[in-house]
């Protein structure tokens, strides 16, 4: 007897994940670019602590000189992937982005199951649902066919040349 999943997904087509890709681009652009340099990091620690406050948690912890040299990194390096994804919105960015968010997902997650911090809860459902979204959009390269180029990402790759 032969086993039949009830449904089977699809990808969306090039146009729609494009404008998906764009769209996570631009929210993490504006959600990290206050995390890229460690004066604006200090404005935005301030902000999201009495925002934790307000939600019903503690004030966030002081950073020191080297947490807040991993934050800038963090910034930094998302600001630039933000910047890739809206110049050049490939669907294939689809999967690796959503792979990073439900790994960030995960996190949240963890750092959740610890308590006390609310303001965790603006961030995990947006990552979370843009990591579902993408990886909805094009399935994972695991998913895919053969290892050919052409047959992982089928209508996908769109009119660009992926030789």
């Amino acid at each position: 007897m032969e086993c039949t999943p009830r449904f089977k997904l699809r990808s969306m087509n090039t146009s729609n994940i494009r404008k998906l890709v764009r769209a996570s681009a631009t929210y993490d652009l504006l959600v990290t670019a206050p995390f890229a340099t460690p004066w604006t990091f200090a404005i935005a620690h301030g902000h999201l602590s009495a925002l934790n406050e307000a939600l019903g948690g503690p004030p966030l912890p002081a950073f020191g000189t080297i947490h807040i040299l991993f934050a800038c990194l963090l910034g930094s390096i998302v600001l630039v992937w933000s910047w890739l994804r809206l110049r050049d919105p490939q669907p294939q960015f689809a999967t690796y982005d959503g792979t990073a968010r439900l790994m960030f997902s995960t996190w949240f997650a963890w750092t959740l199951a610890g308590g006390g911090m609310p303001l965790v809860w603006l961030f995990i459902v947006p990552e979370f649902a843009f990591g579902v979204a993408q990886w909805y959009a094009v399935p994972p390269l695991f998913r895919r066919g053969s290892g050919r180029r052409e047959d992982q990402l089928g209508d996908v790759a769109g009119a660009r040349n992926v030789r």
